[in-house]
């Protein structure tokens, strides 16, 4: 029963991000945004929609086991993603949107680590799998998800580059 309420908890979490990022992408680009290295999202796109569905056959399959200390790690990072989030504000989104003359956020956990979203996602990705009892899946989607990341997070920082050094 935990690991329902969990699995449908993050189904409905990330369907609600999805719109909200929708939203702040079409203002952003309708404000002169431009998107950098949309070449890996649709790989972004399928790693988070295959790893959403097969800890659902997981489940279904009768296979997953819930367990508490990954189950609550989880709730404490989404914490932490609520507040990645507050942090960006109208500048959240799942792509990489380079707005016009805004400076970069330096606040929230920004001001302790470079890309805390990703290390949001790093933990996700494993620590859902875990809550379930299917520690395969939470090491094939953690490998996959550290090659994605790799190649977004060297498109952002060598796009954010010049505008860090600004501040």
């Amino acid at each position: 029963m935990l690991a329902l309420a969990l699995l449908g908890f993050v189904t409905l979490q990330r369907l609600a991000e999805l719109a909200h990022a929708r939203r702040n992408t079409r203002r952003l680009l309708a404000e002169g945004a431009i998107e950098i290295g949309a070449r890996h999202y649709p790989f972004l796109v399928v790693l988070h929609t295959a790893w959403l569905a097969t800890s659902w056959l997981w489940l279904l399959d009768g296979r997953a086991v819930f367990w508490w200390p990954a189950g609550i790690a989880y709730l404490i990072v989404e914490a932490m993603r609520l507040w990645v989030m507050a942090s960006l504000g109208r500048f959240w989104t799942t792509r990489i949107l380079v707005p016009r003359e805004a400076p970069l956020v330096r606040r929230g956990p920004y001001r302790y680590l470079q890309h805390p979203n990703y290390w949001v996602v790093v933990f996700e990705i494993a620590l859902l799998p875990l809550a379930l009892g299917a520690w395969p899946l939470a090491l094939a989607f953690s490998v996959a998800n550290a090659i994605v990341l790799a190649w977004r997070i060297h498109i952002e920082n060598t796009t954010l580059r010049p505008r860090r050094h600004i501040a």
